[in-house]
């Protein structure tokens, strides 16, 4: 237990560990997800007795706001949790900077991330814990379940219209499998149901807004100036506003934009690799290092990948597979700190070391 205080003693002291609240906790949260981030964020704050000032994305106010008013109707007092609606460089920008809050936690792009640990350093030097971006390999050797793995690999690349930090955007597959991997995976992508987000029969929707459908475009082209293989997908669905079909390059090379930046949308790259070694190296050459999957019969390939990965959570013959009880956050600059389980409590959580020296003056 993280949370469990400690005893020592000795002939002539006893010290003994305490977990305190670190009082008021700022958090910011993403548009892609805003109420489970929101949940993410206070409800391990609460549990260890601090209160919150929570600021939700410029996109995705209403899902906090809801949320605020429940509650309230459940009995919270107030000033517990307190929602901020506002943008990044003011409401976020006060709360990262602010004399009186102690903690704050922050998921969203590397780029935000640096800026508020900046923030934090100027100001009273708070807590900051960061779940930031990632471009995550997949790696598929040519003893996995062929099936299970194209399924998975595209529901990471394309789970919530790519608008993941943990999509699967670097998929590598081994050279003898290769072809066959990339065939089944873009009549696969052929098959998705895209359209309206309300209509249940729909598995793919649009994407936030325009600003980030653009973006995603702009990477598509890039990748064909550069020279990828564009297999499926790269447009717009004519007809309906800002979705972009399922969209799958091969030929992909280690250098070009498509295998280097975040693109948060449905962009699948799969790349081909020759041996263990060589993948590893190249999967674990990035600033990033959130998540990664490997997919494998061998136990033995799985546990020795798994630990050479440079990544804060590795999934092996699944995606995307994350539990209250695991703790998730980054490697390198994906962050620092851990969201979910007990790692989670302490990070809102200040320990206290007591030693009271054995004596006769003691008295109850």
């Amino acid at each position: 237990m993280l949370l469990r205080g400690e005893t020592r003693e000795d002939d002539n002291f006893m010290c003994f560990t305490k977990h305190e609240p670190v009082g008021v906790c700022g958090a910011i949260i993403p548009w892609n997800f805003p109420l489970l981030m929101f949940v993410w964020k206070v409800a391990p704050a609460l549990c260890c007795g601090n209160t919150v000032v929570i600021k939700p994305a410029e996109q995705t106010p209403l899902t906090a706001l809801y949320t605020g008013a429940l509650l309230k109707e459940a009995g919270f007092p107030p000033g517990v949790v307190n929602i901020v609606p506002g943008f990044g460089p003011t409401a976020g920008a006060a709360i990262a900077s602010h004399m009186g809050i102690d903690k704050v936690a922050f998921t969203g792009s590397m780029e935000v991330g640096q800026l508020i640990k900046e923030a934090a350093a100027k100001s009273n030097l708070k807590r900051v814990t960061l779940e930031l971006g990632g471009k995550n390999p997949c790696i598929v050797f040519a003893d996995a379940d062929l099936p299970l793995a194209v399924q998975e690999a595209q529901k990471g690349a394309f789970y919530n219209q790519g608008q993941c930090c943990t999509a699967a955007s670097r998929v590598f597959v081994e050279e003898s499998i290769y072809d066959d991997f990339l065939r089944l995976s873009i009549e696969s992508a052929k098959k998705i149901t895209v359209g309206d987000p309300m209509d249940p029969c729909t598995s793919h929707g649009p994407q936030i807004d325009r600003q980030q459908f653009d973006t995603i475009l702009e990477l598509v082209e890039s990748g064909k100036k550069e020279g990828a293989r564009l297999e499926c997908g790269g447009y717009a669905v004519q007809d309906k506003a800002l979705i972009i079909q399922p969209t799958i390059f091969s030929d992909v090379k280690d250098h070009m934009r498509l295998a280097t930046e975040e693109i948060f949308g449905p962009v699948q790259c799969i790349m081909k690799f020759k041996s263990q070694e060589e993948v590893i190296e190249r999967a674990n050459n990035t600033h990033y290092g959130l998540a990664a999957a490997v997919f494998t019969r061998s136990v033995e390939r799985a546990m020795r990948v798994s630990s050479e990965l440079e990544a804060g959570t590795v999934w092996v013959n699944c995606y995307n597979a994350l539990h209250a009880q695991a703790p998730f956050g980054g490697f390198k600059m994906s962050g620092n700190g851990r969201e979910l389980g007990e790692y989670a409590l302490a990070e809102y959580s200040e320990v206290k070391a007591i030693t009271i020296k054995l004596n006769d003056q003691l008295t109850v």
